[in-house]
């Protein structure tokens, strides 16, 4: 009777055979799976890189697991391992019939219903999905909307949206996301692009600060100079001015107690006049958000407390818009 060998060997392990020599040395030759190499002076004859192993990955308790689809997302409400059912066409791109159209109709149909195990599901949805269109309206970055889809997670978890509506929670997420991080976004911009006004925005953000202790950071000047800069089109050398303005007035105090974007506005308009730059001050004072009044008075008494000639004089103080 005809007999045949078990191999217990699986897919794609490396498997040894031995050809004739090597070229070089004549030593003897060990072929694997992906290469044949001389197992006397190390050559390497030939290299395979194809490999058809599946993509396995490790965890930290030491157990496989495959690694499939997407990553997941904090901007999603179930993370992203939802299920999409297509239409008119399968997986392999072919028509489907008429009849299995109909099936996945139901089948659609089913899904949808049971999408939200919850209202605090739909609404965490709508929340979020609110927070991806005020961060994309701002034209923030990726890791802003991560990190304001996380924080509008933890507020819903600790009861901040009972008694307030959804979209001032969502924009509340994006303006404290972007003070953590030292945005210069101001509550005005940020409502300006939500679904509420500010006075709501603000109500939200002061329950989130307090509640979920957020390591928020004082609003300087400093935050505010680059984007009025940006949306005067002044030069950089101009920006650079002004940027070194309000450091130093912030080291000897002159700021304290008084609006960034006033100081801003000032310390800009100084640096523009020392270039010899012609700005309007009512074009500076709208883009700011403060009176061209503060603004001229800021610009004059900072002018006076800081001259060109000499930036030590501490004897005057620093005058803009009030809070």
């Amino acid at each position: 009777m005809a007999t045949r060998d078990i191999y217990t060997t699986a897919f794609d392990e490396d498997v040894q055979t031995t050809a004739t020599d090597c070229p070089d040395c004549g030593g003897r030759i060990r072929q694997t799976g992906r290469e044949t190499i001389c197992e006397d002076c190390g050559r390497i004859l030939e290299n395979n890189h194809l490999d058809r192993r599946p993509d396995w990955g490790r965890n930290d308790d030491g157990d496989s697991q495959k690694r499939t689809g997407a990553p997941l997302t904090p901007t999603r409400h179930d993370r992203g391992l939802s299920t999409e059912i297509g239409y008119k066409t399968d997986g392999n791109g072919n028509t489907l019939s008429s009849t299995k159209r109909r099936q996945l109709n139901r089948l659609r149909r089913e899904q949808s219903r049971a999408q939200w195990q919850s209202k605090a599901d739909r609404n965490l949805a709508y929340g979020l999905s609110e927070v991806r269109r005020i961060v994309a309206s701002l034209g923030l970055a990726d890791s802003i909307r991560d990190q304001a889809c996380a924080l509008f997670r933890r507020a819903q978890s600790e009861h901040l949206c009972r008694g307030r509506s959804l979209e001032s929670v969502a924009a509340a997420s994006v303006y404290a996301i972007a003070r953590c991080n030292g945005l210069g976004r101001s509550r005005a911009e940020v409502a300006s692009s939500a679904r509420c006004d500010q006075e709501r925005l603000t109500t939200a953000y002061d329950a989130m600060n307090v509640e979920l202790e957020l390591p928020t950071q004082p609003i300087a000047a400093t935050d505010r100079i680059p984007r009025l800069a940006t949306e005067l089109e002044v030069p950089d050398h101009v920006r650079r001015l002004a940027l070194e303005l309000a450091q130093e007035a912030r080291e000897r105090g002159l700021t304290i107690g008084y609006r960034p974007s006033g100081v801003a506005a000032g310390c800009l308009y100084l640096a523009a006049q020392r270039v010899g730059l012609c700005l309007s001050q009512q074009r500076i004072a709208d883009i700011a958000g403060t009176s061209q009044t503060r603004s001229a008075v800021g610009k004059t008494t900072y002018s006076r407390s800081i001259p060109e000639s000499d930036h030590r004089n501490p004897d005057e103080t620093l005058v803009t818009s009030s809070w």
